[in-house]
């Protein structure tokens, strides 16, 4: 009996906990097809807003902008992390204890900190000449922006795998006739890769969603976040309902499919395994 008591509570706690995370979301998508702009009372089905977002060119070109930000700042960021990550695990366990203390500094810091310090940054560059008569805050502000927080997330995500990996891997493949440069892509890099797909997906999300360290460096730029700020001053439309809805979509559509994909890498792994212990 108390064994089931103790079931019955724990899948309850699990049925609040993804209630309390989830519940919203579904709120969300709910109204996105609420006929009523009234967010109170549910009028009927309709797909009218899907059909409006579609031609609302303000959030259109925001949500391109996001977008394109994202991808460009995530990518860059993922190179540079994983390189970064590279160097240094080849440095001592001191130097490394001190460079991965600095690199977490802004993780816990406050973005307000983090956007203000970098506006400071732009603004002391754009005194020294190098924005340019049209002013350096925009495009480029926002990229360095996002990169900057993005790279200690891609640090601490492939650390731990590196750090796992037998050292002996790199040596064994310069002993069987690989290049340093052939036995790192051909043999830690797959190593690493879906640490790398992990924290890929991890900038890309923290990109799309930034608001704080965006608007103090995005001029006359507006991405997704900030847009719909600006419509909050007045009143939130459907039809950001009915974008939230697809966002969440699309990106639960990504992580089902990455997972689908470890977990079939994984299969293939076990049963290679097996396969070769029968074998032997």
């Amino acid at each position: 009996m108390k064994t089931q008591h103790k079931r019955l509570l724990q899948r309850t706690y699990i049925v609040l906990i993804f209630g309390f995370m989830y519940l919203p979301i579904a709120v969300l998508i709910a109204y996105s097809f609420n006929e009523s702009k009234s967010r109170a009372v549910f009028t009927g089905f309709t797909l009218s807003w899907y059909k409006s977002l579609f031609q609302n060119e303000m959030i259109l070109s925001s949500l391109g902008l996001s977008v394109v930000l994202a991808l460009v700042s995530s990518v860059l960021a993922t190179i540079l992390g994983t390189l970064a990550t590279i160097g240094i695990y080849s440095m001592s366990r001191r130097t490394q204890l001190i460079i991965n203390n600095i690199s977490y500094v802004p993780v816990v810091n406050p973005e307000i900190i983090t956007g203000v310090s970098l506006m400071l940054l732009f603004v002391l560059m754009q005194r020294t000449g190098l924005g340019g008569e049209g002013g350096i805050f925009g495009w480029f502000t926002l990229l360095i922006a996002h990169i900057t927080f993005n790279v200690p997330y891609v640090i601490f995500n492939v650390s731990p795998k590196l750090r796992q990996l037998d050292p002996s891997l790199y040596n064994a493949a310069q002993d069987l006739g690989c290049t340093p440069r052939q036995a790192f892509f051909k043999v830690i890099l797959p190593q690493l890769t879906p640490a790398i797909l992990s924290a890929f997906l991890i900038c890309l999300t923290y990109s799309i969603d930034d608001f704080m360290i965006s608007y103090f460096n995005c001029g006359t730029m507006q991405t997704l976040p900030i847009a719909i700020y600006s419509m909050t001053r007045k009143k939130v439309s459907p039809e950001i309902n009915a974008l939230s809805t697809i966002m969440f979509l699309v990106i639960l559509s990504i992580i089902l499919v990455s997972n689908a994909l470890d977990s079939r890498t994984y299969r293939k792994n076990q049963a290679a395994i097996r396969q070769g212990r029968v074998q032997a």
